[in-house]
């Protein structure tokens, strides 16, 4: 058969329209059928998911001094897909990471998409990498920015602050209580890289921002905590106590303006502490207070009616049988009225006043006192203390309760019972936290005074107020507590520690002053807590060994808060420590 012209041409044609067609079809099916397949593809290829890191919110003290801040840093992530040789990789970036060779080779050819290499890498080192692997003409390494929280005070405020885990949540302290408006929430945008590894801005993709989290600003005066700390310090360090606990408190506001512990750690370095240094013991050790339990038992009897200004109770001369035992005061007394009970800090006087009360209406006040509640302070780990209903009293509980055995207690429940008789009689709730705010200080969470109750009319907290000073005075059992210029009451306490096998240690003790200042017009209360400081038998008592703190403590805070002394200043010293020493502070 003779092909002619024309028949070649046909076929010809036939052929190219032919190839065209599967052509067509295949385009068809590349841009229409599979479109959406090979774009995902294409784009799991050359775009990631990148993290936009919440900024956390920063933490200050009442006057705006910074206390928790932000480090730049950078996460160094890997993209398996963009590493074409891992070897010459890992040998480029491993100095710069601190990392074994072998061991980010072997990361490198994991060939997944997102690989986390290294938390926390400074900016500066992170800039110097990315320039030696552009030089290396290498990639499939990234830096994502991200933040490093810092703690400028160092241990200052440590159990207060608290600190954050390796997944950057709140441990201990506001870090934790406060996890919620600090944390704020992550965003993310995808992104595409170009052969070289930079990202084509062009193409950058879906983004959510990050939503950062909100400043805490809180009740602490970083003068006040200096002090504190200071003077904590020192008797740590001269005592040898086995554990130290300070804290100052507006009696007026309930806010907590320094607070702090012995042992103690540091937030930057959490991991280099041990479990007893990182307790918050102000909140969360509970101890038998001793004789600061006696305004309780006082506030209650004069409220109820049961004595007054005036009243006269037998003490037995130091030794009253009751409930088939013998209860004592370290020195005999006769007769006493209400006020000289609390100056002498008769135990026996105190009994007979709860006696007085019976015990479902002591127990009240106890309660009404917060007592065997917790505060609501904003720190997490409060515990409540322990104080059993009278239905589980022995026969001895009321005789023993009024002088602060039999009763377990927290640091902060003290101060804020000593709080109740400086304010004028009200319960308040404990703060930490003044206030949560925007980046630009706008306030967007306040928290003003909250008063819980009134435990006592003006006229009693009064009364108990002035019988404190008169504990701070002549003949008291805390003259080494006085304050030249000011008025101070408070109240000493000297409690025998109790046994882990049952029953009191021989020779140890829980010492305490819990007092305030100006009397008159207080401005903050103070507690000084020593256990089982390493001194004298005959020496180991509240008014001779935390009473001195907290005249020095208020000498520096009355002179940092710029009070006015209204009284002429009185001598102290070796006169005072000796007739100090002939006087049991219980």
């Amino acid at each position: 058969m003779r092909w002619t012209a024309r028949t070649r041409t046909g076929f010809a044609c036939a052929a190219v329209a032919m190839v065209f067609t599967a052509y067509s079809a295949r385009l068809v099916e590349l841009q229409v059928a599979k479109h959406k397949e090979y774009s995902q593809m294409a784009a799991e290829k050359h775009t990631m998911r990148q993290v936009i890191h919440a900024r956390r919110g920063l933490i200050f003290d009442r006057n705006g001094e910074l206390l928790a801040s932000n480090l730049p840093v950078r996460t160094v992530v890997a993209d398996g897909s963009h590493v074409k040789d891992p070897a010459a990789l890992a040998r480029v970036a491993a100095p710069f990471l601190g990392m074994d060779e072998k061991e980010l080779c072997a990361k490198l050819t994991s060939g997944r998409k997102y690989i986390v290499i290294r938390h926390e890498l400074a900016e500066e080192t992170a800039l110097a990498l990315g320039k030696a692997i552009q030089d290396a003409n290498l990639r499939g390494l990234y830096f994502e920015p991200d933040a490093v929280r810092t703690y400028p005070n160092g241990q200052m405020l440590g159990h207060v602050l608290g600190f954050l885990n390796n997944e950057g949540a709140g441990i201990q302290g506001v870090e934790m209580s406060m996890e919620k408006s600090l944390r704020g929430q992550d965003g993310y945008r995808y992104i595409e890289h170009d052969r070289t590894g930079r990202e084509i801005m062009l193409y950058r993709g879906q983004e959510e921002p990050a939503v950062h989290g909100l400043n805490v600003r809180l009740t602490i005066d970083m003068g006040l905590q200096a002090i504190l700390e200071d003077e904590l310090d020192s008797a740590f360090k001269d005592l040898r106590p086995e554990m130290a606990v300070g804290i100052i408190m507006d009696p007026n506001t309930g806010e907590i303006l320094a607070m702090t512990n012995r042992p103690c750690f540091d937030p930057n370095h959490p991991g280099d502490a041990k479990s007893e240094q990182m307790k918050n013991r102000a909140i969360i050790d509970m101890v038998e207070p001793g004789s600061t339990f006696k305004i309780v038992v006082a506030s209650g009897a004069l409220n109820e009616g049961k004595v007054n200004e005036k009243t006269s109770i037998y003490c037995e001369n130091g030794a009253f049988a009751y409930g088939g035992r013998i209860l004592r005061d370290h020195h005999g007394y006769g007769s006493m009225g209400v006020h000289d009970i609390l100056v002498k800090s008769s135990n026996i006087g105190s009994a007979k006043m709860a006696l007085m009360m019976g015990d479902t209406k002591f127990y009240e006040y106890v309660k009404r006192f917060g007592f065997g509640d917790r505060t609501g302070i904003e720190l997490p780990g409060e515990i409540p203390g322990l104080v059993h209903p009278p239905h589980r009293w022995d026969k001895l509980t009321i005789t023993r309760m009024p002088m602060g055995q039999s009763v377990a207690v927290t640091p902060l429940q003290m101060t804020m019972g000593m709080s109740v008789i400086a304010n004028g009689g009200r319960l308040l709730a404990p703060q930490i936290i003044r206030s949560v705010e925007d980046s630009d200080g706008s306030v967007v969470v306040s928290k003003p005074p909250k008063v819980v109750r009134e435990v006592v009319p003006q006229k009693t907290a009064r009364f108990v107020s002035e019988a404190l000073t008169g504990v701070v005075g002549e003949g008291g059992t805390a003259q080494l507590a006085k304050i030249a210029g000011f008025t101070v009451a408070g109240k000493t306490g000297t409690a025998q520690k109790v046994s882990p096998s049952g029953g009191y240690a021989q020779g140890k003790y829980v010492v305490s002053f819990v007092g305030y200042l100006p009397q008159e017009d207080p401005r903050f209360v103070c507690l000084v807590m020593l256990d089982d400081a390493k001194v004298a038998s005959n020496l180991n008592y509240g008014g001779l060994v935390a009473a001195p703190i907290f005249s020095r403590i208020g000498e520096r805070a009355a002179r940092y808060l710029d009070l006015v002394p209204s009284l002429r200043a009185e001598p102290t010293g070796p006169l005072a420590l000796r007739e100090q020493k002939q006087e049991r502070t219980n």
